[in-house]
């Protein structure tokens, strides 16, 4: 299984945990994390990724998300291609980073590409039919997969 995650992702184990669903949803991040360091599942990164974790203002915070995107097993850099198709799909309502985590999920073949961020995963539904990879939330993805 080769899994993307996108920066929120990697942010929410360090959100505050005062509500049921950023708890959940951290717990959730934090096993598929497990299951990638243990090679059951490939975590795809990518330049994206790098670049988004680069602007969080919180030295501390941007240390520790770096440790988590650093466990990748593939990394995937953003080329002609993966720009033209950011484009795409930005000319469908994509912001630009969602573009791009979709283009890079895409080129690294992800299964899955998986987000915290409710308008992303809205947006991704509406455009199921054009995206080349399923975007869900980590919890309902996980425990889809565990259910199997």
């Amino acid at each position: 299984m080769k899994v993307y995650l996108d920066v929120c992702c990697f942010n929410r184990p360090f959100d505050d945990h005062g509500q049921d669903r950023v708890r959940l949803e951290s717990e959730a991040v934090l096993t598929i994390l497990e299951h990638a360091r243990s090679r059951m599942w490939a975590l795809i990164g990518s330049e994206v990724i790098d670049i988004e974790i680069s602007k969080i203002p919180d030295d501390d915070l941007r240390c520790k998300v770096n440790i988590l995107s650093g466990m990748k097993q593939k990394f995937i850099t953003v080329n002609n291609d993966v720009e033209i198709r950011a484009k795409e799909l930005e000319i469908l309502g994509f912001k630009s980073f969602d573009a791009l985590h979709i283009a890079c999920a895409e080129k690294g073949d992800a299964d899955i590409l998986l987000t915290t961020d409710d308008i992303f995963l809205s947006k991704a539904l509406q455009s199921r039919n054009i995206l080349k990879v399923r975007v869900e939330n980590p919890l309902r993805w996980l425990m889809e997969v565990m259910e199997k």
